[in-house]
């Protein structure tokens, strides 16, 4: 601890330099933890779903609707104890600049398949007797300065027209893989608009048993595989995973950006590194002069290139923990539930303890081998 003056002193030697490179370790580590947190919401979101809980879609695609006399049928199959549908409205609000999920929903029966959404039961009771009000995500309440009661007008976009809402529940999830930026209302009003069109977009499939969901996903598939709308139907998890397909190997590319990142960061460091030790040639000749072992020499440098490394560390891991949350960042609806896992936090501590290896182990070397008659012979 006695040495760590020094080592102060030697890091404040040339002070715009050390700042620089801490900063630009820091913002290597930001754009890190950033870039793998896409990766790891996107894996989160894939897992959601309740183990007995199917989806069935098109077979042709998501965006074919289902008939909505599918419904009956399915719910009298072998296995079955619930059944709800929904369908992409796609509406936006205001400018549409800020992107939200909205859809309907069979109302009373979607909230009973999913109890991941909770609101207080005054609010539940309003929303399933208006049949033009809505259900929304608390974010929403931040995000547009909505108020419950107060009435929304969204503009649509498959669907067009001006269609208002009145503001009847605010729901929290105790998943943050649904989301809490989501407008859902009731798909009787949404049916009644469209002229009764009959259509369901998807279907959410309850079952007794979780090791019936194969028979059940091949029965519901079965019912209309000759039909006009052939049916598709898996784990809601496999539903889930769909979405993130949609975006490509993300993981792929998050991952090679950010190694990129660091290994650039990793040459600036390293180039700081020995820029400072050739210009402390003579200092480390004197020091050895004087009793300092080339043990301790090593250590020093070493522990320069780790306070640069690790309080860079500390700056960019902890400011992408902190600045997520505190702009209430969703990924503009794409990413429900973005945030800095401890995995992440953990890999970005690594990665800093390599950067401070990497950098700091060849100056560090070159100090410790340094004879003393070559070094007081150097020129600057």
């Amino acid at each position: 601890m006695k040495y760590f003056r020094l080592v102060l002193a030697n890091l404040g030697r040339h002070r715009l330099r050390t700042v620089l490179t801490i900063l630009s370790v820091a913002l290597a580590l930001f754009l890190f933890a950033s870039l793998r947190s896409v990766t790891t919401t996107l894996a989160a979101t894939a897992q959601f779903g309740g183990a007995r809980r199917l989806v069935t879609t098109n077979a042709t695609g998501l965006v074919f609707p289902l008939p909505l006399a599918y419904g009956n049928r399915i719910k009298a199959l072998p296995g079955v104890t619930g059944l709800s549908w929904a369908n992409w409205f796609g509406g936006k609000y205001g400018d549409g600049k800020r992107f939200f999920a909205n859809f309907a929903v069979d109302a009373e029966s979607y909230l009973k398949i999913y109890p991941e959404i909770v609101l207080p039961a005054d609010q539940r009771d309003a929303f399933l007797k208006d049949r033009t009000g809505a259900l929304i995500g608390k974010r929403l309440l931040s995000q547009f300065g909505w108020k419950l009661g107060q009435n929304v007008t969204l503009q649509g976009t498959i669907f067009p027209g001006d269609w208002t809402f009145t503001v009847d529940g605010v729901y929290t999830p105790t998943d943050p893989a649904i989301g809490d930026d989501v407008l859902i209302f009731h798909h009787d009003y949404f049916d009644e608009r469209i002229g009764r069109a009959g259509i369901a977009g998807w279907y959410i499939v309850e079952i007794d048993d979780v090791s019936h969901a194969p028979a059940v996903a091949k029965s519901i598939d079965d019912l209309f595989r000759n039909s006009s709308s052939p049916t598709k139907t898996g784990t809601e998890r496999e539903f889930q995973a769909t979405f993130a397909t949609m975006w490509g190997n993300v993981s792929f590319l998050m991952s090679t950006i950010g190694l990129a990142v660091v290994f650039a960061i990793l040459l600036v460091t390293a180039n700081a590194m020995m820029m400072s030790a050739r210009e402390r040639t003579g200092e480390i000749a004197v020091l050895k002069t004087i009793g300092f072992s080339d043990r301790l020499l090593f250590a020093l440098v070493m522990v320069e290139a780790g306070v640069m490394a690790l309080t860079g560390a500390v700056l960019g891991l902890g400011g992408a923990k902190l600045f997520y949350p505190a702009i209430n960042f969703n990924g503009l609806g794409f990413l429900p539930g973005f945030t800095v896992a401890p995995s992440t936090l953990i890999i970005g501590a690594l990665v800093a303890i390599g950067l401070m290896l990497a950098s700091g182990l060849a100056p560090a070397l070159r100090a410790a081998r340094l004879p003393i008659v070559q070094a007081l012979r150097h020129v600057e």
